[in-house]
């Protein structure tokens, strides 16, 4: 099939010539995952290994929905503007049932963000970004074609086996992420099972090359003339790529499926005779929501698809996987440098596992909406979808891929009681919430810009006698940063003389009214969210 984009090749660095090598951190894994918690650490100043056993990034779109927050952790670690310049921005998402337009929605129906509510890019653009982040800071070890065959795990970290083409070595490491896909060679061989649900059901991904005259926009379709009895997604790439996928059922055959003919007299039965078009990528899933029980094992951390999956409506994947690395890094890096206790890293469990648990939740629900698995849920369906047309009150139960959602850390360790009465804006576990700014030089940008810059904790005020020792301040005041919208201060619910302690992934660690925000209070907070006191 010819293809708009040519992957890049990577040189493979030799074995050690001592047959034997020691690191800190190794991350297994060179996709979208392994490379974001690389670029993560490295920003970080945190040195790494990463092995790979490819020697170039994704081959097919593979994750092409990156979220808003996402989009953030991105722009956090340099990227940001790369996915807007290229990528395909969309808010709006419109879902059909066989010939009709059933309703539209807007996902980001407020203005003052810097990122839209999602960017579609095809996820081999996103790692080679990556690659080139990671060789740029130096930080990054990239050993491509250095696959990982054996793991002995030991309290002080674990013993990798790599094989390349030159020979074999051991690699002793402190601290091992296993960010190694669904296929994960170290969950296979820590003997860690997958909980959860394969579904009796199959879906064929097609990207199509063609100058279509679309929106750029998510449509779903269920029970379309054109696939009847079944269920077709439509997204928009960059290049003239579309990404389309049908539901082909259970008994269909995934090698046949795949054949360009049949592949192209289903886009044809969709795009009518009129349309040009040419196959690019092709693929078929199943399938799968499902983790392990616990993502930390002594010093092994799994992350993205080698910890847990879902089914692909809701784009709840990739995204998942990339705020596995901003979760998990700030912590691992803050216990390297001496700033944390180990315990801070038990922490990512705590964190990550209600995380995957609500992703695994929602992906259930659309699934079991999209593939009924009998009559009267097919009945219940079809009623939905022909009430929603009309009545306002049925549209939230249409349940096409509830789309990807940061996670509310609701029950974390490391997040402070309220000090004072709020009765509003974002609580203690939520992301940051983003508004433009003007600093005192009269320059426009964006707050998120500007928490977590330094790597470190930063406290939220509106005067000066609000501060704390080693954490950074920023004052909404006119003399500093100026709030001239009022979306900061209406988003974090924030009165006159109120404080908000932020951690480095940008998530609300404490929350002060105005009055309690003293210097003990806010270190006590800050003591708290790097796990040395309770």
């Amino acid at each position: 099939m010819p293809s708009t984009y040519v992957n890049p090749r990577y040189a493979a660095p030799p074995p050690p010539a001592s047959g034997r090598e020691e690191a800190a951190v190794v991350i297994a894994g060179g996709g979208l995952v392994g490379l974001t918690a690389a670029l993560d650490l490295a920003r970080r100043g945190v040195r790494s290994v990463l092995l790979y056993e490819d020697d170039t990034v994704s081959h097919g779109s593979r994750a092409i929905c990156f979220a808003k927050r996402t989009l953030e952790i991105y722009g956090r670690l340099g990227l940001g503007a790369k996915f807007l310049a290229k990528g395909v921005t969309w808010n709006t998402g419109r879902v059909y049932h066989q010939d009709r337009e059933a309703y539209a929605f807007d996902l980001l129906p407020e203005e003052g963000h810097a990122y839209p509510a999602f960017v579609n890019l095809q996820q081999y653009y996103a790692e080679e970004w990556l690659v080139e982040a990671c060789a740029a800071t130096g930080l990054v070890d990239l050993r491509w074609k250095h696959r990982i065959t054996g793991v002995a795990p030991r309290a002080d970290g674990a013993t990798l086996t790599v094989e390349t083409a030159q020979g074999r070595y051991a690699l002793d490491a402190q601290w091992v992420l296993a960010a190694d896909g669904a296929r994960s060679t170290i969950r296979e061989a820590m003997a860690l099972p997958f909980l959860g649900q394969v579904f009796r059901d199959r879906f064929l991904i097609a990207d199509v090359v063609m100058h279509a005259p679309f929106p750029a926009e998510r449509r779903f379709w269920f029970d379309p003339p054109f696939h009847p009895g079944q269920s077709v997604l439509l997204h928009k790439q960059p290049d003239d790529v579309w990404r389309i996928d049908f539901q082909l059922g259970w008994d269909a055959d995934p090698e046949a499926e795949k054949d360009p003919a049949r592949v192209e007299a289903r886009v044809r039965q969709m795009l009518g005779p009129d349309m040009p078009f040419s196959l690019e990528w092709v693929s078929v899933y199943t399938f799968r929501c499902r983790r392990i029980e616990t993502f930390r094992h002594g010093r092994v951390f799994f992350l993205g698809d080698s910890a847990h999956q879902v089914s692909p409506f809701g784009a709840r994947g990739g995204n998942g996987g990339v705020q596995d690395a901003d979760n998990l890094c700030w912590k691992l890096a803050a216990v390297l440098e001496g700033r944390a206790p180990d315990a801070l890293l038990d922490s990512y469990d705590a964190e990550r596992i209600p995380a995957a648990d609500e992703n695994i939740m929602n992906s259930t629900r659309s699934t079991d909406f999209i593939t009924p698995k009998n009559d009267a849920a097919r009945a219940y369906r079809d009623a939905v979808m022909d009430l929603s047309a009309s009545y306002a009150f049925a549209r939230p139960l249409v349940n096409s891929g509830r789309l990807s959602r940061p996670a509310l850390l609701r029950d974390s360790p490391l997040s402070s009681p309220d000090a004072g009465a709020w009765d509003g804006g974002l609580p203690a576990g939520a992301p940051a919430a983003d508004a433009p700014v003007i600093d005192a030089a009269g320059r426009a940008g964006w707050l998120l810009e500007r928490i977590g810059a330094d790597g470190g904790f930063t406290l939220l005020a509106d005067t000066a006698q609000v501060e704390a020792p080693g954490i950074a301040t920023l004052r909404l005041a006119p003399d500093a940063l100026q709030d001239h919208s009022g979306l900061a201060a209406a988003r974090y619910g924030m009165r006159p003389g109120d404080a908000v302690l932020l951690r480095p992934d940008q998530h609300i660690a404490a929350r002060f009214r105005a009055g309690t925000a003293t210097q003990a209070a806010i270190a006590a907070a800050h003591r708290r969210a790097l796990g040395l006191a309770a």
